[in-house]
Formats: structure tokens, C-alpha cells, sequence
């Protein structure tokens, strides 16, 4: 009978704290700079300057500005989907919160899980600014731009997908994830390294390119599938390489991690065949063009 208390006791008030995620932060952050400010990784550049440019040319570093367009796209998510869905519990963009945007978030804003309801109406204000002028568009892109996919989500939030075999992210917020162990790490903030055993593999980076619908959320979103396409068409017909292979390795472009709008990804990924039939008598051609993917994946993504 003691045993029996002691094992309700465990399974009830122990293990849940056990289970949590050991990275997460108790208190959500109340605006976007606050949430930015959590997710600083400007200590980084100081070491890794070559890389930490990279980094911000590529579109990671405006997961959520994108072009313009994915910005755009935050207003079209609202007013085309969430406002017309009759039981999504939004007829205005104040009723946006953060379980409303998650669909988009869990790929172009994973961090915004940490923050309080607040920070997606303050991203929506933004979002919804007309812009009349470039002052206006350099003023959007400057505030959302502060949220992005940087060094911190990929080495440490989201570093590691099997918790129940590798463990949780430490909440000792001194620690990244690497490709080996360091454990004096030159940096003032996060002096220590530890090995991570998918750094190198493509299921870090299937979190956000993904499989397809994303079934956990009430109302699954059908986006980001190259990663689904790159198991079921690559992988499964024998095929090795990895993404970070190919979008990182091969072109020598480390962290700009270019896609489609690379000229040289562009030519690697698509072999094209053309065939010209003149007919001068009649001045007419016929132009006929064969391609072939020759990605890993579907593509474009996303």
C-alpha cells in the first residue's frame, strides 16, 4: 500500500517535472524585444565573423520579414484564413494569439511558444502597417527582422529532436550544441559546447522544412514538405547526401544556406533540354524545354 502511494505520488507530481522541457523558460517574454533580447546571438560574431555574415544575407536571419512577402503572407493568414474560419475564435486581429499563428511560427518564429499573446498582436500591428513609402518598408523589415531562425535556435532550442535519448537542451543557458565537445568555449556568454549527435544529419533541419501537414496543431497546415519529399523520393531510392551536403558543403556558402534564388543551387538542381524546330517558310518555331529536377526534393518549399 506504501509503495502504491509512493508510485501515485511519482506518477502524478514527479515525472511531469521530469518531462518538461528542461530549456524552458518559466516567465514568456512580453514583446518582441524581449523575445529578441532572449534570443541574442550577437556574442557569436565576435568568433565566427565569416560564418555570423553568412548567416545574415541568408533568409534565416528574416525568417519572418522574408522578401516582403512573408510578411505580407502574416496578413493574408488572418484576413483569408483565421478571420474566415468559424471556429478558429478570431473575427478581428486582436483575437490573433499566439496558439492562432503557431501553424506558421513552429518553422518561422519556433521561439514565439515562449512568448505571451502580446508579442503576436505586436507582430501583427507591424505586419499590418501600410507601407506608402521605403522608409516605411526599411521600418517593417527593421522591427520584424528582430525575430528570426539565428545560431541559437538551431545550437541549442532546437538542437535536439530525440529529448527521451539525448536529454533535454540544458537550462544552464552557458551551453550550445555543436558537431563536437568544447569545453572552454571563447565566448562570454555561452562558454561551453557539447556534442550533438544530429548537428550534421537532416532530421535538424526536417523540424521546420517538414513532411507535410502539421497534424498537431487544431487546424493543420499544409507547408514546408521537402523534407518528407527528400525520405520518400531520395532517401528511399538510395540516395546519401544530406541538406547540409548540398545547401552548405558543396557550393562552399557555410551558413547563407542558399536555395532556388542561388544561381549555382538553381543549375545543380534542375537540368534542362532544348529542343528548337524552325520553320522559316512560315516563321514559326517550336520550342520545346525538358526539365528535370534534379534535387533531393520537391521544390520550390514552402
Amino acid at each position: 500500500m506504501r509503495f502504491l502511494k509512493f508510485f501515485l505520488v511519482f506518477i502524478c507530481f514527479v515525472l511531469p517535472l521530469l518531462c518538461q522541457p528542461i530549456n524552458a523558460e518559466t516567465k514568456k517574454a512580453k514583446s518582441i524585444d524581449e523575445l529578441a533580447a532572449r534570443y541574442d546571438c550577437s556574442s557569436c560574431k565576435e568568433c565566427h565573423e565569416e560564418i555570423y555574415e553568412q548567416w545574415e544575407k541568408s533568409m534565416h536571419s528574416r525568417s519572418l520579414f522574408g522578401t516582403g512577402r512573408t510578411a505580407a503572407t502574416i496578413v493574408t493568414t488572418i484576413t483569408k484564413g483565421l478571420m474566415t474560419w468559424p471556429y478558429s475564435g478570431v473575427k478581428k486581429s486582436k483575437d490573433v494569439k499566439v496558439k492562432h499563428f503557431m501553424m506558421c511560427a513552429k518553422c518561422h518564429l519556433p521561439q514565439l511558444a515562449e512568448a505571451e499573446d502580446s508579442v503576436i498582436q505586436e507582430i501583427i500591428k507591424i505586419a499590418f502597417m501600410k507601407v506608402r513609402t521605403k522608409a516605411d518598408f526599411h521600418k517593417k523589415r527593421e522591427i520584424l527582422s528582430k525575430l528570426n531562425i539565428n545560431c541559437l535556435i538551431c545550437h541549442r532550442r532546437n538542437a535536439i529532436v530525440h529529448k527521451w535519448v539525448d536529454g533535454y537542451p540544458e537550462k544552464e543557458k552557458g551551453v550550445l550544441y555543436g558537431t563536437r565537445d568544447v569545453e572552454e568555449h571563447e565566448d562570454e556568454v555561452y562558454t561551453r559546447v557539447k556534442k550533438n549527435p544530429i548537428m550534421g544529419e537532416s532530421i535538424l533541419c526536417g523540424q521546420c522544412h517538414g513532411l507535410g501537414p502539421n497534424f498537431e496543431f487544431d487546424n493543420p497546415s499544409q507547408c514546408a514538405s521537402a523534407y518528407g519529399s527528400y525520405l520518400f523520393n531520395y532517401i528511399s531510392r538510395g540516395g546519401s547526401e544530406t541538406c547540409q551536403s548540398c545547401h552548405m558543403k558543396k557550393f562552399h556558402k557555410g551558413h547563407l544556406m542558399p536555395a532556388y534564388r542561388d544561381i549555382d543551387m538553381a543549375k545543380a538542381a534542375v537540368e534542362m533540354d532544348v529542343d528548337v524546330a524552325s520553320y522559316p517558310a512560315h516563321k514559326l518555331a517550336m520550342v520545346e524545354v525538358k526539365m528535370t529536377n534534379k534535387a533531393g526534393h520537391n521544390f520550390p518549399d514552402g
